[in-house]
Formats: C-alpha cells, sequence, structure tokens
C-alpha cells in the first residue's frame, strides 16, 4: 500500500472497502471510524454498484472524509471511475489515490516480469470475465493472438478453456508459455504452469479457483529463474503465533519474511503490576543489591519503566552485577542501555543457577526481578548459597480469550508455537469454551490435546515443552536456542525434513 493510502485511512471518518484488501489495511483506522464491508465475491455482491456510488455521494457529500478502499488499483478493473464519475455528478469533491494491479504484483510475485527486454516489448491487460464468443463483444480475439507481448487477463479462471481455445484458433501458439497465479501476493499464493494449450487443464487438476490472474506469453518461461516467493522455506505454511499481542509482533515479522501465513492467536495477556508495594520497596533498596537477576524481556522493561517513576533510569543499574536468564532478555537489557555480566546460552533457570556460580553471594543482597508467577529455582539456589533474596513479581499473564474467527483459523494452522509455558497453559484454557476442547481445570488434559493433533507443536525450550506435555500435548519441535531466532530456525528445519528436503537444502 502506498503512504498516502495509510495516511488517508487514519484520518478517515467512514471506509468503504472491497473483499480483496490486504489483511492489516485497516487497522491504521481511528477509533470511532466507520467501517462498511461493500465487496463483490462472483454470484454474491455485499452491496449493489448502483448502491455503492450513492452511498459515497451521501456520505462524501455530508462533509465526512471518505476512503473507497479497493484492492489493486482503483482504475483498473476496479469500477473506480465509475465511481468517481457519480462523484463528480453531485458536485463531490475527491481525490484518486492509484494502487498496484495486482495484473503487475500478482506476476511478480511468480517470478514473471510482464515486460523484459528480449521476451515482452508490451504488456494487454484483458478482462476474462467476458466470454469469447458473446455476441458484441468488446474483445478482439483475433487482435489479442496477434499481440506482440505478453497477455494478463484478470477473473478469467472460470472463462479460462474458451479464453484459452478462442487466442489459440485465433493464432496464437498453443506451446506459448502460460501461467495462473491465485492469491497472488499473499501468503497462500499458488501458480500454476503449463502451454497454452494445457493450461486449463493443468489449473482445474490442481483446484485453481479465484480470484487468480491468467499471464500468457514468452516471459512465463522466465519463472524458472525469477520466482521467490513460493521457494521461501514456510511458503504455504500457517502458523499460529499464541505470544501476548505486545510481543507477538517481532515473532510474527520474522514468520512471514520466510513465507509463512501468520494466525496470531495470543493465548496470554501482560498485566502491568501497580509500581508500589514491594517494586517500590526493591527501587528504593537498589543501592544495597550486589546482584540484580532478570528472567523476562517483560520484567526488563517493567522495571526499567518502575525506576523512571522515582526519576531514575538505567544508570541506576550500573553497580551491581547484571543478570540475564538468556540472550534474548539479555538483548532487551542492551535496547535498555544496560550491559548484561552474566548470560547463560540456554534461557532457564537451571543454566542461570549454573552460570551465577562464580559470582560471589553469600551475605550478599540479591534482586530477582520476574514475572508474578515465576519459578523458584533460581531464588531457592541463590538463598541455599547464604544470599538474602528479594524477589518481585512486576507482572502477571492472564488468559487472553479468541474470539471465534481465532478459533477457527487456529483449527487449520500447520504449527502453533509457544513462547512461555503460560502460553500453553493459557491457550487451553481460552479454548476450554469451544466444543472442540475440555477444561484443563475440570476435564482431562488429553482432550484439550487432541483439538491440537491435527498441528506440529513448536517449544521455545525445554521448561516450555516440559508444560506443554504436562498437559498431555505432544512437541514436535523445540528450539536449541531458547530465544524467537531459535524458534525460527528449528521451525523452519522441521518444515524442509517434513517437505523430504535436505534440512541443509535451500
Amino acid at each position: 500500500m502506498t503512504r498516502r493510502s495509510l495516511e488517508l485511512i487514519a484520518g478517515a471518518d467512514a471506509i468503504l472497502y472491497d473483499r480483496l484488501i490486504p489483511a492489516n489495511a485497516l487497522e491504521g483506522a481511528r477509533e470511532g471510524c466507520e467501517l462498511r464491508y461493500v465487496g463483490k465475491a462472483p454470484g454474491n455482491a455485499a452491496m449493489s454498484q448502483e448502491r455503492i456510488n450513492e452511498l459515497l455521494v451521501e456520505l462524501g457529500g455530508s462533509g465526512k472524509q471518505v476512503v473507497r478502499l479497493k484492492g489493486g488499483d482503483p482504475f483498473v478493473f476496479g469500477r473506480g471511475g465509475e465511481e468517481a464519475a457519480a462523484l463528480h455528478e453531485a458536485g463531490v469533491p475527491f481525490e484518486i489515490v492509484p494502487g498496484v494491479t495486482a495484473g503487475v504484483a500478482a506476476p511478480a510475485y511468480a517470478g514473471i516480469p510482464v515486460t523484459n527486454r528480449g521476451a515482452a516489448a508490451a504488456v494487454a491487460f484483458v478482462t476474462g470475465h467476458e466470454a469469447p464468443g458473446k455476441q458484441q463483444s468488446d474483445i478482439d480475439w483475433n487482435g489479442l493472438a496477434g499481440f506482440p507481448g505478453t497477455l494478463v487477463f484478470y477473473m478469467g479462471v472460470k472463462n479460462l478453456p474458451l479464453i484459452a481455445d478462442a487466442l489459440i484458433a485465433a493464432g496464437r501458439d498453443p506451446a506459448e508459455p502460460a501461467a495462473v497465479v491465485r492469491n497472488g501476493t499473499l501468503p497462500d499464493q499458488r501458480t500454476v504452469t503449463a502451454p497454452l494449450a494445457d493450461i486449463a487443464e493443468r489449473v482445474a487438476a490442481a483446484g485453481i479457483g479465484a480470484p487468480a490472474i491468467t499471464v500468457v506469453g514468452p516471459a512465463v518461461g522466465l519463472r524458472d529463474t525469477l520466482a521467490w516467493l513460493e521457494r521461501r522455506p514456510l511458503h504455504g505454511k500457517r502458523v499460529a503465533v499464541t505470544r501476548a499481542r505486545a510481543q507477538a509482533s517481532g515473532l510474527a515479522a520474522k514468520l512471514h519474511e520466510l513465507g509463512a501465513d501468520v494466525v496470531e492467536t495470543p493465548a496470554i495477556r501482560i498485566e502491568p503490576r501497580p509500581v508500589e508495594g514491594e517494586i517500590l520497596a526493591a527501587i528504593d533498596r537498589l543501592p544495597d543489591y550486589a546482584l540484580v537477576c532478570f528472567t523476562s524481556t517483560n520484567g526488563v522493561r517493567l522495571f526499567l519503566s518502575a525506576l523512571a517513576t522515582r526519576g531514575m533510569d538505567a544508570l541506576a543499574l550500573a553497580a551491581p552485577t547484571i543478570a540475564a536468564i538468556g540472550p534474548g532478555t539479555a538483548a532487551e537489557l542492551t535496547r535498555q542501555g544496560v550491559h548484561a555480566d552474566v548470560v547463560p546460552e540456554r534461557s532457564v533457570a537451571e543454566s542461570l543457577v549454573a552460570a551465577l556460580a562464580g559470582v560471589p553471594v553469600e551475605g550478599q543482597h540479591v534482586l530477582v526481578a520476574r514475572g508474578g508467577e515465576g519459578r523458584e529455582v533460581l531464588p531457592d539456589a541463590l538463598r541455599g548459597r547464604g544470599a538474602e533474596v528479594d524477589t518481585i513479581g512486576l507482572y502477571d499473564t492472564v488468559v487472553e480469550p479468541l474470539s471465534q474467527e481465532q478459533r477457527d483459523a487456529l483449527a487449520n494452522v500447520d504449527y502453533v508455537t509457544f513462547t512461555s509455558a503460560s502460553s500453553v497453559r493459557n491457550l487451553l484454557t481460552s479454548l476450554d469454551t469451544d466444543a472442540a476442547f475440555a477444561s484443563h481445570i475440570d476435564g482431562d488434559p488429553a482432550s484439550n490435546a487432541e483439538g491440537l493433533s491435527h498441528a506440529r507443536l513448536a517449544s521455545i525450550g525445554p521448561i516450555t515443552s516440559d508444560a506443554a506435555r504436562a498437559l498431555g500435548l505432544e512437541v514436535d519441535v523445540e528450539a536449541k536456542s531458547h530465544d524467537v531466532d531459535g524458534l525460527v530456525e528449528a521451525l523452519v528445519a522441521d518444515a524442509i525434513e517434513q517437505a523430504g528436503q535436505p534440512v541443509d537444502g535451500p
């Protein structure tokens, strides 16, 4: 999407949007913006074109800032010209913001340049919605057959046999390369290629339906060299991210870059505790601590935020030894301006205990900053060495209820990722009202596990894996490096192995 389109969405009072807009296109709309779906699926229009035109005039004429949001480009088979003409006739001012049309974008994502030196010096965009041979056709099939370049047909899957036959009958080479790209630019994009004479049969055999773009011409032959999206290691895989919403974006972005269709189903929500009581007491006592331990990235962020309420910053942590439970927590400390002195390779409390073996703690004051339901492994080990340990819970993890749409999406994923023990417990809890799940509190955990048996489960580390197994789940993938990067690396290796390719393959 263009920067201008995002600016207009952010300032809109009302948005009328189509069916094939990007999934996150409306995220930038402000609270209170009126959102109206006016999309058209084949044979099923939410609203007639005439009514859409009337509605645009009504809303625009009332002084509202209105956005008519279309997929692709509004002036390329988008009926944008008709809508703009209706506004002009009614005296309502408007602005046109061009987009990237599917006839260019979908082939590009499939590795097919619609023009290319030596292969195609011209491109023709044609509606495939009009069946060849109909009376008073607007399409010159003889002209298209002799066109010296790439032909791109929109909305033509249903008529593909007729289109191919008409082109060949008019003189187009039956052996010329052709391709159909379904859901172009999306994570589940799928491309079928074949000679023009065979393309309709191949598409039917592959079960390819609308929405799709058909491309005919020598440039299709470049796909073997230029294809890129469908070669990504997680292309075609749907991956559920159960991390808290505030943290999910980083993991989701990494998975998306590798080609995955990411389904965000946050099973937990981080609720910061009020900065009072034991938290304030620990901050006021900070100069007394010889060692401060952080067991999560959330703990780091919230502790630094709590320091700010006392007019303090990262410099307040310059004196004590700083320990992080793993590389991810250490990285967050670095982002906050704090250097971690002790960082074990494995992000578990037992590894941090071992890493602290050389740090003198006997008779010393130690602070452990963590979540409200942290394990006692670290505090108990430090006390066993003679340390005086204070623990503070900076936040609680609570169940994040899932919508029915999220539950339906979860039922159709290839992988479910877990980044903490609480994300495992809370996912099952959040789904215990679904008919496919039984409460893991009142019922048998095995019944919960059955509800996820269709997917491979990926865990960030052994503590998370143990929590999953205790609830009757089978863990298929466990990260060697217990952070987001390690989880992604393990998931990619598993996907490649499941596809029957060498793990170190392309």
